[in-house]
């Protein structure tokens, strides 16, 4: 089934992947596509098809195919209320930002969902996010700002360090706004400051609720020679299973950190390295790692490990 250049509905569901089910899981989504597709009267290859849940096992097609019919007669501008609770898994709470702007006169709204609490890592996660927009925005323009919006919100997380096979960050537009059309300039600018604003805030959610977790730990790295090594590097601390745990514990261990910025890779100077942790003693930890030999910076989102997390990920099948 070839895809389309525009998209008309996106079906979920949550509890099974669909992963590692090899050609029956391919043809078992584009049966599922297609039973929405006949629903609604609409070609197959516009229905996106998204799963999140257990790997390794088939989906029940003859369940979606039994739910549609009550789904499609459902569909409410309201809808998204009862969609941001359908996708969680072991989210503890759902996940929804909304905002608007004006571009040429025009109010423009965007609303975004998504879930996600324990594998998360940048690329690759056990996560979904749809971002709806009534923006009237060329397919290039809105494919730049969601790319730039995901390297600086999703692609800047991590709970666990662990990827997944399932992670989707979907931006549909219907141009429902009647504003001049956004292709470049200061509307798309406009625009994407918005869109990056909203990933931002969806990502810091899913990080809340990483978990077991009981700390939000933001990470600046600043002062290197590049964005990628400022990236390495707090991707490196924000991973570290023994700097997680000592926030966790309230160890106030720099030493936990300096290891960390030495095994990302880079090769930074000692007197060059300089760390600054905040209290453990609160909710939200601040950590600022400065290496002296540049002006390029990152910021990254982290909790700490816990051992309800392990609790719940031994349990989870």
């Amino acid at each position: 089934m070839k895809s389309a250049k525009r998209f008309q509905a996106v079906l979920v569901n949550s509890g099974n992947a669909n992963c590692f089910t090899g050609k029956a899981g391919i043809k078992d989504a584009q049966a599922a596509a297609g039973y929405l597709a006949r629903e609604l009267k609409i070609a197959q290859n516009t229905v996106l098809v998204n799963s999140t849940g257990i790997i390794g096992k088939r989906l029940a097609v003859a369940k979606i195919k039994q739910a549609i019919p009550e789904l499609v007669s459902g569909l409410s501008r309201m809808g998204v209320h009862k969609a941001k609770k359908a996708i969680m898994t072991t989210d503890t709470f759902a996940k929804e930002i909304s905002l608007s702007l004006i571009i040429a006169n025009k109010p423009v709204h965007i609303c975004g969902i998504a879930k996600g609490a324990g594998m998360i890592a940048p690329n690759l996660a056990t996560m979904l996010c749809f971002i709806m927009t009534d923006a009237a925005i060329t397919q290039a323009a809105l494919d730049k700002a969601i790319t730039a919006a995901v390297a600086k919100s999703f692609n800047c997380i991590s709970v666990d360090g662990c990827m997944s096979t399932n992670d989707t960050v979907l931006a549909l537009a219907n141009a429902a706004a009647g504003n001049k059309i956004i292709s470049q300039g200061r509307d798309l600018r406009n625009f994407s400051q918005a869109l990056e604003s909203l990933c931002l805030d969806l990502a810091k959610l899913v990080v809340i609720d990483a978990e077991g977790a009981t700390k939000f730990i933001r990470i600046d790295v600043t002062q290197a020679k590049h964005f990628q090594e400022a990236k390495g590097i707090a991707l490196g601390i924000a991973n570290s299973v023994l700097f997680k745990t000592a926030v966790f514990g309230q160890n106030p261990n720099f030493g936990r950190v300096a290891a960390a910025v030495g095994a990302s890779g880079f090769k930074i100077k000692e007197e060059q390295l300089k760390i600054k942790l905040g209290s453990l003693k609160g909710k939200q930890v601040k950590l600022t790692v400065s290496l002296s030999r540049g002006k390029a910076s990152c910021t990254v989102y982290t909790s700490d490990l816990t051992p309800e997390y392990i609790k719940i990920n031994a349990a989870y099948n």
